[in-house]
């Protein structure tokens, strides 16, 4: 069987989205199939000792396509007898590529996620991408919104095509149990809006706090389940504070990602108005919290930013409001906890969709074509 070669900066047990997407894409690749080479990590060694395929970690926290990182990937070419190479972000680490072709790579396939439609709408940046572009036989994009992006700055030099991340559908499921949760936060039955995230300004969880006093004069009992840490913490929870909502907006800090599934399910509804900033530097790439709550069975409430609403099915799974506007945050989540059916009925399609479009089954089966057919 020929073997892909990994280059990547993005590895557990690193956390991330990427790392995750990285990760299980090769979770369900054949194992003799597989050579990584990745940055650094504390724990990385019995990380890698679990796997059922060699990584070769870099002394480094950060792999960059250096004059040393070409010399081991090409190494690992030669000793593995590579034929196939895949960047699990391309940029930066696709300037590796036209040194690999010459070590004797046939085949070369970078992956894109959100920070590279960043990338291309500055003229620095978008020639590096170019160059990167131009190396690779295919580069791959997460959502529509991100293809559009990417096209006009790389088109002719290169193949895209869609390589979305995908749901574990066993681990987010309806059968996920979210009392735990309740009870060590004291939710009770109240109705409870939950986001899981990272707390930063994009995500838009101080909209969902702004809105928040419009839903509890409409369900006074409603509770806010703000899960993830991150640098906006502080402001929020002087947000809650200045607002008189202690009582009602529970914010969690950083959770272990085995528990995230007991965190959707704890919530009614899911949501995550998330908006564009800096002039469309800062987007949403697609938003998996919305999948990952589809799954879990719960109606999604998303904001408009990049790829946000190509995760939601409008008015079938959920809804897509405008991020800015706390009264229209508002009126879709009491529109959703006045109709608890209507919401259940909404929570039951997404499940389906995301069965039918976005399980890993249906993601490693495009992977593995990406990197087989050429």
């Amino acid at each position: 069987m020929s073997r892909t070669l990994v280059v990547t900066n993005d590895f557990p047990p690193r956390q991330g989205g990427i790392q995750t997407f990285v990760a299980a894409l090769l979770e369900r690749r054949p194992p003799d199939s597989l050579v990584v080479l990745a940055s650094d990590h504390p724990g990385a060694a019995e990380h890698d000792a679990a796997l059922p395929y060699p990584v070769v970690r870099r002394p480094t926290g950060m792999l960059l396509p250096t004059r040393a990182t070409a010399r081991a990937a090409v190494g690992l070419v030669e000793r593995f007898g590579c034929d196939t190479a895949f960047f699990g972000a391309a940029a930066p680490l696709g300037l590796l590529a036209p040194t690999l072709r010459t070590a004797g790579v046939r085949h070369l396939v970078g992956a894109t996620h959100g920070h590279e439609t960043g990338w291309v709408a500055l003229p620095g940046s978008r020639q590096l991408m170019q160059r990167i572009a131009t190396g690779l036989d295919v580069v791959t994009y997460i959502s529509e919104y991100t293809r559009q992006r990417l096209a006009p700055a790389l088109a002719g030099r290169t193949r895209l095509a869609q390589l979305s991340p995908g749901v574990d559908v066993d681990r987010f499921s309806p059968a996920a149990d979210g009392t735990p949760v309740r009870e060590r936060w004291g939710l009770g039955d109240a109705p409870v809006v939950v986001c899981v995230s990272r707390l930063v300004a994009r995500k838009g969880q101080d909209v969902l706090v702004q809105a928040w006093p419009r839903v509890l004069a409409c369900h006074p009992d409603a509770r806010l389940l703000l899960v993830g840490g991150g640098p906006d913490e502080g402001r929020l929870r002087r947000s809650v504070a200045d607002g008189g909502l202690g009582e009602s907006v529970v914010l969690t800090g950083a959770v272990d990602a085995g528990d995230l599934a007991a965190h959707y399910a704890a919530g009614d509804v899911f949501a995550m108005p998330c908006r564009t900033r800096r002039g469309g530097l800062d987007v949403e790439g697609l938003g998996m919290v919305f999948l990952e709550a589809a799954a879990c069975g719960r109606p999604v409430v998303a904001g408009t930013s990049g790829g946000a609403p190509e995760a939601v099915q409008e008015g079938v799974t959920g809804h897509v409001v405008d991020p800015r506007s706390p009264a229209a945050v508002a009126g879709a989540l009491i529109g959703l906890l006045d109709d608890p059916e209507r919401a259940r009925t909404m929570g039951a399609a997404g499940r389906a969709w995301v069965e039918q479009r976005w399980s890993w089954t249906s993601i490693a089966g495009t992977f593995a074509d990406l990197l087989e057919k050429h």
